[in-house]
Formats: C-alpha cells, structure tokens, sequence
C-alpha cells in the first residue's frame, strides 16, 4: 500500500479501489487513537465501498505526531484528494474520524457525494482528565479508554491488541487527537449537510453514546439511522458483519 506526498506531506493510505466497479470512491477516516485497522476486512475489502483508507498524521503507517484540531485533519484529508485527483468522493468516518467527515462536507460540499458516520456525534466532548492523562499517565488514561471501547464482553485477544496498539502511540499524538475532539462542536451547524447520510450508532456505546446518532439523524435531514444492539464504541471491531451489512444495505439503496 502506498505513501502520497501532499502539500501537507506525505500520507499513507491502503487502497481497495476497483476501478471496473464504476463506483465513487470512498474515503475512511479512523478516529483517536486508530488506525485504517480499525476497520475490519469485511469493510475495508467491501466492493460496493471502493475504498481508500487513510493513516493519519502519526498514526499507523504515517509519521507524524497528529494535529490539534479537526480542520487541521481536514486540510490532510483534502490534500489526500487533491494528491490522488479525486475529485468527489464519499467519506466515511469513525469518531473523530466522523467529526473529519462531517467538517469537511460543511467546508467543500462540492467534493462530498455522502456520508456514513459510525459511532460519531456533533460534539465530542473529553473529560478533563481523560486528557490531561495522555501525556502524565499514559498508560493508566489506555486502561481507561480500553474499557470504554467495547460494549459487550469480548475476547482477551481482541482487549489486549487495543492495548497494544494505543501503546505504541507517541503520548503527544494521543493528547492532539483527544485535544482536537473537545474542540469540536458543529451543533449549529450539522443541518446544513444535505448529502444522503448513514449514522450508524451503537446502543451501548460508553464514548459515543447512542443518542449522539440520534441527534444526527434528527438534524441531517437526508440521513438514515441505524442501531447495531449491543454495540460499543468500536462496534466495527465487536460485530463486523452487523457493521458491514449495514454500510453495505444502505450503499446498494443509493444512486451515485
């Protein structure tokens, strides 16, 4: 899989795309702490996606120790594009990945043909100790967030690679991205998206919880709302098949 130098430096970026499919590509965005991992083979390979996924700025394959505000990932993400000649895509966001996806149809509607927001809000709000944790008690603040993470009893396996994985974060990067969602807030804003939409929303979801998706729904007008039962936060990782089937069910409806 590729790196792409942009104006804002060089990203890395896994691409699935099919071009005999003659579909829009999609964008995926990962959230805090993630990486394009975060979502499982079943999305990442789905053809009716024809993705691309982005590593972002210091995390996974791309260098980097993050950015400290939404609309500076934005920016990333908009260089990405322009890099790769893409003119209009779909986004796809989880998270902060999702406060990503939603800024950037807000800032260049004219580049965004839809949207499928996991396990996002409008706000993303982070308790002040969660975020002064980042960088003073690292390790304990990824205990913490790890139990947040899931929404059902899952395997030890599964517990111990988020583990792994946050730990092997630069703190700086962790505290940028948890620092970039308490910023965000499109409350007043979120109604002027008017690209048909997907929330998709876990209903035990400890980070995001469900009626954030709600909110969405009852402020996006051409969205569509889906529940995954049991799901938590990174319900993509929990119930793959649920999370796919959903993506997969709405994107069949459209017509791009």
């Amino acid at each position: 899989m590729p790196h792409v130098n942009t104006v804002n430096g060089s990203i890395w970026y896994a691409d699935h795309r099919d071009p005999t499919l003659h579909r829009p590509v999609t964008l995926v965005i990962h959230g805090a702490g993630g990486t394009h991992l975060d979502f499982p083979a079943e999305i990442r390979r789905m053809p009716e996606l024809n993705a691309i996924l982005a590593d972002l700025s210091g995390h996974g394959h791309t260098s980097g120790t993050g950015r400290n505000s939404i609309g500076a990932y934005v920016s990333d993400m908009v260089a990405l594009l322009d890099a790769l000649k893409l003119e209009q895509v779909m986004l796809f966001g989880h998270s902060m990945g999702g406060a990503i996806a939603q800024t950037l149809a807000l800032q260049h509607p004219d580049r965004v043909l839809g949207l499928i927001l996991i396990g996002t809000g409008a706000k993303l709000g982070v308790h002040p100790d969660l975020l002064a944790g980042m960088v003073s008690e690292t390790t304990r603040t990824i205990g913490a967030l790890v139990s947040m993470y899931y929404g059902t009893p899952v395997n030890d396996s599964l517990l111990r690679r988020s583990q792994q994985r946050l730990g092997e974060f630069n703190p700086i990067t962790l505290y940028n991205d948890y620092a970039a969602c308490n910023t965000f807030d499109l409350r007043k804003q979120v109604s002027q998206i008017h690209v048909p939409t997907l929330i998709i929303g876990g209903s035990n979801d400890k980070m995001t919880p469900f009626k954030f998706s709600t909110y969405l729904h009852e402020q996006i007008a051409s969205s569509h709302l889906e529940k995954i039962e049991g799901g938590g936060h990174m319900m993509m990782l929990e119930q793959p098949e649920a999370a796919a089937e959903a993506v997969r069910k709405w994107l069949v409806e459209q017509s791009f």
